[in-house]
């Protein structure tokens, strides 16, 4: 696999997966709880996940039906923080950049009116009283 998921110490794992790495998850768990073969796939989204132990408690307990439970509710769970991610994602690439720009703009701008407002006070233009007037309001604007 191209791109390793993880590690299981990191606590902030819904944010730090991408969508490619919740969806192979996904599907390992399902795997797991529809595998009609004798093979035992339940418990290889855990190894996946960086969660060995747990995928060799899954393999031990094979037998028993109670491994294929537990895939399918995780994967259930890994299929929800997929949409997560994928949500989180969209909305970072989407409003961040444009806010930022937007903002960037109101402070260049707002800086620029500043220097002209300091250029006009010192040539005896406005008042000190004129000038910190109108500073104020640009700073409120701002705010």
């Amino acid at each position: 696999m191209g791109s390793q998921a993880p590690s299981a110490n990191n606590q902030s794992l819904s944010v730090s997966r991408s969508a490619n790495q919740w969806a192979i998850a996904a599907a390992l768990a399902f795997a797991g709880a529809l595998n009609p073969l004798p093979v035992p796939l339940a418990g290889l989204h855990k190894f996946y996940v960086g969660q060995p132990l747990w995928g060799a408690l899954y393999w031990m307990l094979g037998w028993t039906q109670i491994p294929r439970v537990a895939c399918a509710i995780e994967g259930l769970w890994y299929v929800t923080q997929l949409h997560q991610t994928k949500v989180f994602e969209a909305g970072k690439s989407n409003s961040l950049p444009q806010d930022s720009i937007v903002t960037s703009q109101q402070t260049q701008a707002a800086a620029a009116a500043l220097r002209e407002l300091e250029k006009l006070r010192q040539e005896g233009l406005i008042s000190e009283h004129e000038f910190e007037q109108n500073r104020r309001n640009l700073i409120d604007k701002l705010s």
